[in-house]
Parts: structure tokens; C-alpha cells; sequence
């Protein structure tokens, strides 16, 4: 339930009231979950699927890496054979003569250890930590990203409450002089015109309320699905909306400097230009020799007499294999790599100077925000207090029914603005933290 604002507070204690959440009895449940800002983001980066996966791509990334190394490190396979001749013998022929040679069944042991090393692989290793830092990054993004948008929900909910609470509140003094009027009615002293404009009046306001009542519902629909919470669970804010839009919290924003390698999309750029340089060295390692080393060992056992005894035990071997002619495959392979650095440091310099851009832009939107949010926070205090003034002049008849409407015009167009206004200064806050990595 909302909170009541009695009618015989000021206007600015109708705005301070409405800015702090209603205070519950209920403890945590089951069925409730209560949330402070720095707890609902926490718990969305824990719960998010999204975000799981990007962290498996790192895990993945480190896996895949390991596999690169690892094909360069030693092997060792091991096997066993057998061999039945089905009772076949063989003839060798030695000086004329004619010698029958058994075939006996022969098993076989064999252990093989080998190991190949060349440059590509070396690169492609170097290539995968590169991938690694990347997914890092990318994992980052997506948590900062989270993170601003749970503070744009968050916000969102507590301003949508506000408003209802303020609404309330009018409707109460709407309701008030309904009465009153339609008391004064009955008893010949008024117009039933006049109470029946007031009348068409209060559910006008009782329209506005059931709106900002299912946008609040939305709202909140919409921060369980970035929570991952079950719809059937009740969530309540316990963080107020003064706290959330605090000026220190904002001219400490627009006080910070701008440092480019904390940008994570620069960054993100910095590692692709990397990326490019050991493709770069990848391809041309391509020229280059591939040495390999093995040792075989082999036991055999023959089942049976007979059988000659060909293959040695124990067998080493080193080869150097050195590429000398592929049609000049390699070298378009290299002189592609090198043009996509290029591609690569020419995107990174323009997008250098773009975020010098993007960040007095931003900068801008966040002062402008706050200065409208400033604006509009007096101008709902001004225009209640108007309200307030119109509804007394009303009860003692020296204001006319015109001037009421008027005036709750008014009231109801503030709050709205007002809805707009600390949303708009939500967003452009989260924007120049995710562009500051803050």
C-alpha cells in the first residue's frame, strides 16, 4: 500500500514525503524479497544467464588456449596389435634354393613419444591470450551494462511510487471538496454543476492513478526479469529516490576526468589492433621450419615357432620439414593480415577521437538532466502548493470551479514531467558511468 500524505503538509513536505518509499512491517520471506539498489545489482549479475555464459567464454577461452600450448608439448600414445597369418608360410628364395619361412601369429607393444614444434604454433598460443583479454572485456561490458540497466528499472519503480503517492494525496483534497460541494448541494446553498465538475474531476485523477499504478506494475515486471526473479514473488525497494539521485553523486561524475584506456570499448579496440599484429606474425611464420622429434619402442611376441624378427625395439627420429614453394599462397596470406592491421589502427584512431566527442556529449546530457530535474523538482513543489492554495480558496467560495481545474491541470502535468524528468537524469547518469567504466 502507499503511504497517505496528509493534506495539511506544505508542498515541499508533499514532495519529500512522496521521494521516500513507504515504510513495511514485513520481514523477508519466501514469498518477498527486499532489495537496496546495491543488492538488487549484485543480484542480478549473480542470476543472470546472459552474463553466466559470457563468463563460461572465458573459461572456454582458457581451454582453448591450453590446447594450443599443449599440441606443442610431448605425446605419448601406446597400443597393442595382433596379427593371425591364418597358417600362411612363406618362400625365400637363396641361391637357387627355395627356403619355407613359418608365419607365425605375432603380438605386438608399441609405445610412440613424439613432439612437433614451429612457429605458427607459437603465435596462435600468444593469439590466444589475446582472446582471453577480449573476453574479459566482453564479460565486463555485459556487467556494466547489466548494472545500469537495474539502476534505470530500479529508479523507475521508485519514481512511478512517488507519483502515485502524490496523486493520492490529490485525490484526498479532491474528494474533500466533493464532499463539501455536494454537502452545500443538498443543502440548497450550491449548484449540483458545480459538484459534478468536481465530481468528473476526481475520476479524472482516479484514471491517472490506476494508470501509474499498472505502469508501476510494468516497471516492476520488468526489473524481475532483469533480476531473474519469479513473478509470483513480491519485491520491494528499499532504497529511497533522493538517495539514488543525489547531487554529490552527480557533480562527482561530472567532476571526474576522462581517461581513454579506461573506456571499455577503446579497450576493447586496443586488443584488436594486438590481435592483428600476431596474425600479422602468424602469417609469416608460415615461411618457416617445423622440427618434429619421435621415439618409438616396439616388443613383439610371436605365437609359435619360426618368424623373423624385422622391426627394431627401439627407433628414433628427427625431421626438419622447410616450406619452399606455395604459389605465393603465403604471401597474399601475409599482405591480407597486414592490411586488416591497418583496418585495425585506422577504426582505433577514429574511434579515439570519436569518444573525446561522445564524452563532452554525454557530459552535456548529464548536466542538462539535472538542471531540468532541479527545474521540475521546484515546479512541483509550486504548482502543489497552488493546488493547496486554489482548494482552500475553493472551500470558502472566494475561487471558482475553473480555477480549481485548472490548477489540478496543473498539479497532474508537474508530477508527470517531473516522472520524465528523473528518469532522463537516471539514464544519463548510467550513461557516463558505463563510458567512464565507473
Amino acid at each position: 500500500m502507499l503511504a497517505v500524505v496528509p493534506l495539511w503538509l506544505s508542498a515541499d513536505d508533499h514532495v519529500m514525503r512522496a521521494t521516500r518509499p513507504a515504510k513495511t512491517e514485513r520481514r523477508q520471506t519466501a514469498d518477498t524479497l527486499r532489495l537496496s539498489l546495491q543488492e538488487a545489482q549484485t543480484y542480478a549479475v549473480s542470476q543472470n544467464r546472459s552474463l553466466q555464459n559470457a563468463s563460461k567464454a572465458v573459461q572456454e577461452a582458457y581451454a582453448q588456449r591450453w590446447q594450443t600450448i599443449a599440441a606443442m608439448l610431448p605425446s605419448v600414445d601406446a597400443g597393442y596389435s595382433y596379427s593371425d597369418y591364418c597358417n600362411y608360410s612363406a618362400t625365400l628364395s637363396m641361391g637357387g634354393q627355395s627356403i619355407p619361412v613359418s608365419m607365425p601369429n605375432v603380438g605386438a607393444f608399441n609405445v610412440t613419444a613424439a613432439v612437433g614444434l614451429n612457429g605458427q604454433g607459437i603465435a596462435g598460443a600468444l593469439l590466444q591470450n589475446i582472446a582471453i583479454d577480449m573476453k574479459k572485456i566482453a564479460l565486463e561490458q555485459s556487467e556494466t551494462e547489466l548494472r545500469g540497466n537495474v539502476l534505470s528499472s530500479y529508479v523507475s519503480v521508485l519514481a512511478l511510487q512517488s507519483i502515485s503517492t502524490l496523486l493520492d494525496s490529490t485525490l484526498q483534497n479532491i474528494e474533500r471538496l466533493h464532499t463539501m460541494t455536494q454537502s452545500a448541494v443538498d443543502a440548497g446553498a450550491a449548484e449540483q454543476t458545480t459538484a459534478d465538475q468536481i465530481a468528473v474531476r476526481k475520476n479524472a485523477i482516479k484514471n491517472s492513478i490506476n494508470s501509474q499504478k499498472r505502469n508501476t506494475e510494468l516497471a516492476i515486471s520488468s526489473l524481475k526479469v532483469q533480476l531473474d526473479v519469479p513473478a509470483e514473488k513480491e519485491l520491494v525497494l528499499t532504497d529511497g529516490i533522493d538517495a539514488l539521485l543525489s547531487s554529490e553523486r552527480v557533480l562527482s561524475l561530472l567532476g571526474e576526468n576522462f581517461n581513454l584506456h579506461n573506456n571499455l570499448n577503446y579497450r576493447l579496440l586496443e586488443k584488436n589492433v594486438e590481435l592483428a599484429k600476431r596474425n600479422v606474425h602468424m602469417a609469416g611464420w608460415a615461411y618457416g621450419p617445423t622440427v618434429s622429434l619421435a621415439y618409438n619402442y616396439t616388443k613383439q611376441q610371436y605365437y609359435g615357432e619360426g618368424g623373423m624378427r624385422m622391426t627394431p625395439p627401439n627407433l628414433v627420429q628427427v625431421s626438419v620439414k622447410m616450406p619452399l614453394w606455395s604459389s605465393g599462397k603465403r604471401a597474399a596470406g601475409v599482405v591480407e593480415k597486414k592490411i586488416a592491421l591497418e583496418e585495425a589502427k585506422n577504426t582505433l584512431s577514429e574511434t579515439s577521437d570519436q569518444l573525446g566527442i561522445q564524452y563532452r556529449q554525454l557530459r552535456f546530457n548529464l548536466t542538462n538532466a539535472y538542471e531540468t530535474y532541479i527545474n521540475e523538482r521546484e515546479n512541483i513543489a509550486v504548482t502543489q502548493r497552488v493546488f493547496n492554495s486554489a482548494t482552500e480558496k475553493f472551500r470558502y467560495g472566494t475561487s471558482s470551479n475553473l480555477e480549481l481545474t485548472n490548477a489540478s491541470n496543473d498539479l497532474i502535468s508537474a508530477q508527470s514531467t517531473y516522472v520524465q524528468a528523473m528518469l532522463a537524469l537516471v539514464n544519463a547518469q548510467v550513461e557516463l558511468e558505463k563510458f567512464l567504466n565507473n
